[in-house]
């Protein structure tokens, strides 16, 4: 690792802060087994307390990777297949219906050419979801109705009425036809709690997080460690002060009626490495196999045609989706690296790790990000991050 890396994160972090664009933030970058992290600023912007090594974070779509890692574990133990039609464990997703063209009302329908898989939830390719467009028809019900869009506190409903209201929205493209963001791995959690007889966030607690050590991840923060929740902000439009979005009081002090596969952990960075240590050692950990390398290669492998992956370019930059992340292609910005693989959350969240160099990239702020574009912090931190 370059010697200067702990130096120069620390200033990274530092300056954004000094800007006011993050109220603080933790930093890790690891190189095999050398780790470096930082945490500089407060928990908030009234600076109640310093941000620590150990400040727990609502994590956002960085919980995809981890919810498809335990799908693949389902993989591993032969209860589901990647071929598998999903109607028996979703029933409320059989006999679908597509809206004619994306932009069709959504009532102008055709029937769908054939079930949606478990490859479709996993490849994020189902045909429920986030394109380019905000703006088409079929998005208005996902978002009303479910509860999808922006990371935000918001009332969901528990997963078999999530799955009831989900059953009247068509699909926006006929399964396996076009990645579309997010929705499928909201999809997935409950098709994982289905198929083991277990909420989701009981299956992840033995499965993943005790056997890693993962001790402050989860669905919600207990009271004890609220002192360490960091609030959550969002960007002033107008350019004013940041504002609050959601207090360590607010809606991860308590279990979720709808644990949410797409987005609903809250972590720390020490926790998410152990995650990303995982998948750099191919599903083992401390000689234990959790998951099989097959496993690992196809989670961080792209799986979208060329045609797939070029419609996506206002959410994956010169990249692909292999299950739950995106994974490196095209050189696009300097820290893209071919078989780079991770992903970032909307709460202002960053994880990535390099299989080819062992490296690990964990950024954790608390600051939303005001669109699909990750923020001059991230940026600037995967560039450091790629001459660590």
């Amino acid at each position: 690792m370059n010697p200067n890396t702990p130096d120069d994160l620390r200033t990274l972090l530092e300056t954004h802060i000094a800007e006011g664009t993050l109220p603080g933030a933790v930093a890790l970058i690891a190189r095999g087994d050398r780790v470096e992290v930082r945490a500089a600023g407060s928990l908030d912007t009234a600076g109640t307390a310093p941000m620590a090594r150990d400040s727990i974070f609502r994590i956002a779509s960085l919980t995809k990777p981890v919810v498809a890692a335990a799908a693949m574990m389902l993989i591993d133990d032969g209860r589901i297949t990647f071929d598998d039609p999903v109607d028996d464990l979703l029933p409320e997703l059989a006999d679908r219906s597509v809206v004619r063209t994306p932009t069709a009302e959504i009532d102008d329908v055709v029937p769908a050419d054939r079930p949606i898989t478990v490859l479709d939830l996993l490849t994020s390719r189902a045909g429920y979801g986030f394109p380019s467009d905000f703006s088409l028809p079929a998005l208005v019900p996902l978002m009303e109705r479910l509860g999808q869009g922006p990371p935000q506190p918001q009332q969901v409903p528990a997963p078999d009425e999530w799955m009831a209201r989900l059953s009247d929205i068509p699909l926006l493209h006929q399964p396996g036809e076009a990645w579309l963001y997010n929705t499928c791995s909201d999809i997935l959690g409950v098709l994982i709690a289905r198929a083991t007889g277990r909420a989701l966030p009981e299956f992840l607690a033995e499965r993943l997080f005790e056997p890693l050590g993962m001790v402050d991840t989860g669905f919600a923060v207990p009271p004890a460690d609220l002192g360490r929740f960091t609030t959550c902000h969002l960007p002033d439009p107008d350019g004013g002060a940041l504002l609050t979005v959601d207090a360590p009081t607010g809606q991860w002090s308590t279990p979720p009626a709808f644990p949410s596969g797409g987005g609903g952990l809250v972590s720390t960075v020490d926790d998410y490495h152990a995650f990303a240590r995982l998948l750099l050692a191919e599903g083992t950990v401390a000689g234990r196999r959790l998951l099989s390398p097959e496993s690992i290669r196809r989670m961080t492998t792209n799986h979208l045609p060329e045609a797939q992956r070029k419609a996506t370019d206002l959410f994956l930059e010169g990249q692909g989706w292999g299950f739950g992340g995106s994974v490196d292609i095209e050189a696009v910005n300097p820290w893209n690296v071919p078989g780079r693989y991770g992903w970032i959350g909307g709460t202002g969240t960053t994880a990535h790790i390099v299989p080819a160099t062992g490296t690990t990239a964990i950024l954790f702020t608390q600051v939303q990000l005001a669109g699909p574009t990750p923020p001059a912090p991230m940026r600037a931190f995967w560039r450091l991050a790629a001459h660590a």
